[in-house]
């Protein structure tokens, strides 16, 4: 299994942190709805799905996100629920 890091904030030597999430979904921006302090993120992963996240309006300006960058979704959850009607 090929391991994949994401680039999310070099320390002031440059090195890059490393993250132990293994859920790291490549994707493009397709939409960010900024709110008053959060903006939610939208970003396409392929094949007709989008995740969205919400985040401050701080991490959208240190991230540098604007529609049709590339970014990761990246998931780290301790539970996954399914619900039925």
């Amino acid at each position: 299994m090929d391991k994949m890091h994401a680039l999310l904030n070099p320390n002031k030597q440059g090195n890059v942190m490393k993250i132990s999430a293994r859920n790291q979904l490549k994707g493009k921006v397709v939409s960010i709805e900024n709110g008053s302090v959060n903006a939610i993120v939208h970003i396409d992963i392929g094949g007709g799905n989008v995740l969205s996240s919400t985040v401050s309006l701080a991490a959208v300006k240190e991230l540098n996100l604007e529609v049709g960058k590339e970014a990761y979704a990246i998931i780290k959850a301790t539970s996954v629920m399914i619900g039925v009607e």
